[in-house]
């Protein structure tokens, strides 16, 4: 019995945090988040820093920064199996990514630059009372990368670039444990965790005719190992030798790979229009495993399946430049899901996630320009168990995302 309450708590627990892992932000910067998010192959300053580095030695000035923060405004709604009428709602607070990249030329055809961004990270509440409590009652997930990257303009239309990653990651989950006290009161666990890591992206860019551009980039796996994170479980007084109050683990985490590649063509002076394919390489997300400082009889190390599949994420955007004051920008994307059925949990609900965008900048001298930029997601219904817990329903997912940014340059 003991043994049993273990895994529907570690498996549900640990579960819920890879979940949110996986939400990517992808709002990099204020231009390509107007444009559907694309950039692979779409010349627009510093970002370049992380949309393809090997486009950054073609930047016309000297130097060149830009910052920017894009508020996510999310809602996840659930109406659980037929035939109950129980619906839930999140109550979701505002997370903030936000992206710093500075870029400048050493030579003519060397350039240096560096981003400080947050590429994975999501908040969710359900609250202590929801059905799914002892799923999840809430987690926040948050990732900072930091990226010092070279780019080298091989020729007048050949340029390439690397930079390595410094990954930072903090996550804490609350869940309700499934037993009560003599009170009526039920038990509770405290996943905190951070860890740190590296990785890589590199990035080819050229400009094969006039007016058209075209790029790959590869963006490596961040394996975050998470060493001493504290698990704290509050139980029942019956059960407090087999759950230890402050207890340590050891997990893995991989933030998976990705190969992008992109297309631009400026169709005349005034507009231009883009496409990207970005492929995710979420099937290195096949198990999740677990290691406790301190075992007992019924806590013992976990080895839990997830089985990812890989995902696609197609993007299509463009600009119209009306002068030199004002640019205005739309795009769009199609997100396609990459959850198994079988372990599908309601931290950060995947679905098929469409993307609707826009975006303007406004220059009021030739060294700058206050970009402004909107994204709606509507995440399809997608009905879903969670094997383990025997805890199914329908999720849908919304989020409306403003964003705000500066670039300068000289």
């Amino acid at each position: 019995m003991r043994k049993t309450i273990f895994l529907f708590i570690v498996g549900i627990l640990f579960g819920g945090m890879a979940k949110a892992g996986g939400f990517q932000v992808g709002l990099q910067g204020q231009r390509q988040t107007g444009m559907g998010l694309l950039g692979t192959a779409y010349l627009k300053g510093p970002s370049s820093v992380f949309y393809n580095p090997g486009a950054m030695s073609f930047q016309e000035n000297r130097f060149s920064t830009s910052i920017g923060m894009s508020p996510i405004v999310s809602t996840v709604s659930f109406q659980y199996e037929e035939p109950s009428l129980y619906e839930a709602k999140t109550d979701n607070p505002v997370s903030l990514p936000f992206s710093f990249y500075g870029s400048g030329k050493i030579t003519e055809k060397l350039s240096a630059g560096v981003g400080i961004y947050t590429p994975y990270g999501s908040s969710t509440v359900w609250g202590d009372d929801w059905r799914g409590r002892h799923v999840i009652q809430d987690i926040s997930l948050m990732s900072i990368y930091v990226q010092p990257t070279l780019s080298y303009q091989i020729s007048e239309r050949f340029g390439f670039g690397v930079g390595f990653v410094y990954a930072y990651g903090q996550v804490e989950l609350n869940k309700g444990f499934p037993l009560q006290n003599s009170e009526g009161e039920e038990g509770s666990i405290n996943l905190d965790g951070n860890t740190s890591s590296f990785g890589f992206n590199a990035g080819f860019y050229a400009q094969p005719v006039d007016r058209m551009e075209i790029g790959v980039t590869y963006r490596s796996e961040v394996l975050m190992e998470v060493e001493n994170g504290d698990a704290a479980f509050s139980v029942p007084t019956s059960l407090k030798e087999s759950f230890p109050p402050e207890n340590k683990f050891d997990a893995e985490l991989p933030l998976p790979a990705s190969v992008n590649l992109g297309a631009s063509y400026r169709f005349t002076d005034k507009f231009k229009l883009g496409v990207d394919v970005n492929y995710v390489f979420w099937s290195s997300y096949e198990s999740l495993d677990f290691d406790f400082e301190e075992n007992t009889e019924s806590l013992e190390d976990l080895s839990q399946p997830k089985n990812y599949e890989n995902g696609f994420i197609y993007r299509i955007g463009g600009e119209y430049f009306v002068n030199e004051m004002w640019t205005f920008r739309a795009g769009f994307y199609y997100d396609s899901p990459v959850a198994n059925d079988e372990y599908y949990a309601p931290e950060t609900p995947d679905a098929v996630k469409l993307g609707y965008t826009g975006g303007l900048s406004f220059a009021p001298n030739e060294n700058l320009s206050i970009d402004a930029s909107i994204l709606f997601v509507q995440g399809l219904e997608r009905t879903a168990d969670y094997k383990p817990e025997n805890f199914g329903g329908t999720y849908k997912y919304n989020a409306i995302v403003p964003g705000l940014g500066i670039n300068y340059h000289f």
